[in-house]
């Protein structure tokens, strides 16, 4: 099986000094490998060839039986990174708590120790018999959420 770490190695010294960021590397018992990047600016399908190719040159296929697929995240994909959580500020997110509640807003915040949303919330307001709609601004620590993703609204 492949080394992670050496693919790991490969990729960070492929994507330094650019604007891209290595989001996730899997491989599975097939050795199919997956490398996810990312950037502010979007994702370049040439650049994504030029890594690709870089990865297979340091990996000789004769020794190694795998396959490599070199791409972006996917667009309802969670976020994993702070990058990924700083680029979608402004955003519709949808929110999933380890307690299982989803919540949907608009990511505000993005921390290296935790994110902020702000989110509709049905309050009681006192002397008024229905319940007015309201933002409240919620944070979150990264290990309180199951997930945190861009919220595609059809």
């Amino acid at each position: 099986m492949i080394d992670k770490n050496k693919i790991q190695t490969t990729v960070e010294q492929f994507l330094k000094d650019t604007d891209y960021e290595l989001v996730d590397i899997t491989i599975d018992a097939d050795n199919q490998i997956a490398v996810e990047i990312d950037s502010y600016s979007g994702v370049d399908i040439d650049f994504c060839a030029r890594l690709n190719r870089e990865i297979e040159n340091q990996f000789d296929r004769n020794i190694e039986d795998y396959s490599l697929e070199v791409g972006s995240t996917g667009l309802t994909t969670p976020f994993k990174t702070l990058m990924q959580y700083k680029k979608n500020v402004g955003n519709d997110v949808e929110v999933l708590t380890r307690d299982g509640k989803k919540l949907h807003g608009v990511l505000v915040e993005a921390e290296p120790d935790h994110f902020a949303i702000d989110t509709e919330v049905k309050v009681q307001v006192e002397g008024k018999k229905r319940k007015e709609t309201q933002i409240h601004t919620l944070a979150f620590a990264y290990g309180d959420v199951k997930y945190a993703k861009y919220d595609l609204k059809i």
